[in-house]
């Protein structure tokens, strides 16, 4: 991997392999905390998993249930959590962090404008996640501390930065700040089935259901499927993606979890398929 990355001069920082209890890092430059964009997706779907886990929320909980909003479009009423995390709520509201955020609050904003059906219409955006996130924080309280104890303390990531917005929220979507080495200790729970060693830090069928609940979007690959949080592929895995090369590749049949970190402007999807081709051959 690290050769064809390499050859093909890409802007990689950092990778880590991991097959069964063996694992190995190369850097090519130092391992300090940077965005690592929509992977943050995956923590949030991680997050949800352990708040159905003690009876938080349910996966079939209704946004307007937890947000109670005062005008809501067509057909937000029926929008579920699971609608949310799958990027299928119908709701024509495409955010991206960055974007400017319209009016005071982008969840009420997301939720003012028409559904075209829940799960049925496929449409990739950060105010999907952020929205889920807001979800629970109703029940929760702020999110980022609430996962301290629950998620980032018994992965070793004690103190992660995760950026908010104007009314304090985390954004979910995007804007979690992780080590490679971090990042790594995620992508280990989730080809672990959602354990830490001994510990279960979330059930194993809500990471099974990361990748096994998808919706096919009719984009190609490797577009073309998309569960919670992650999507298909490349290869026989499935995969956390952040813009500019932030992965985390699961392959179970290989036993082996590669996470990238990078700063990759024009070519970032071709170091997960560097990846997964080697991988592919153990």
């Amino acid at each position: 991997m690290v050769a064809a990355i390499d050859d093909e001069r890409l802007g990689a920082h950092g990778i880590h392999v991991l097959i069964g209890d063996e694992g190995v890092e190369h850097r090519w430059a130092p391992d300090e905390p940077a965005d690592v964009y929509s992977a943050s997706k995956g923590v949030s779907v991680i997050a949800a998993g352990i708040a159905i886990d003690e009876g938080v929320l349910s996966i079939d909980t209704r946004a307007v249930d937890v947000l109670p909003q005062n005008d809501i479009g067509s057909g937000v009423e029926q929008v579920t959590l699971r609608d949310l995390l799958t990027m299928t709520s119908g709701i024509d509201f495409e955010w991206f962090a960055g974007d400017p955020t319209p009016g005071v609050d982008l969840a009420s904003a997301m939720l003012r404008t028409p559904s075209r059906g829940p799960g049925r219409v496929f449409q990739y955006s950060d105010a999907s996640t952020y929205v889920a996130m807001r979800m629970l924080a109703s029940r929760v309280g702020d999110v980022h501390e609430w996962l301290g104890p629950r998620l980032f303390e018994p992965l070793g990531i004690p103190h992660p930065t995760w950026r908010r917005c104007p009314r304090g929220h985390v954004l979910g979507g995007s804007g979690l700040e992780l080590r490679t080495s971090e990042l790594a200790r995620v992508g280990r729970l989730l080809r672990d089935g959602g354990r830490i060693g001994e510990r279960r830090l979330v059930d194993a069928a809500w990471v099974a259901a990361m990748h096994d609940d998808g919706f096919d979007t009719g984009a190609p690959a490797p577009w073309s499927r998309y569960g919670r949080g992650c999507w298909s592929g490349p290869g026989s895995g499935w995969r956390l993606d952040g813009l500019y090369g932030q992965y985390v590749l699961v392959v179970p049949a290989r036993d082996a979890v590669v996470t990238i970190t990078a700063h990759e402007q024009e070519r970032d999807h071709r170091l997960v398929e560097i990846a997964a081709e080697a991988i592919e051959t153990v």
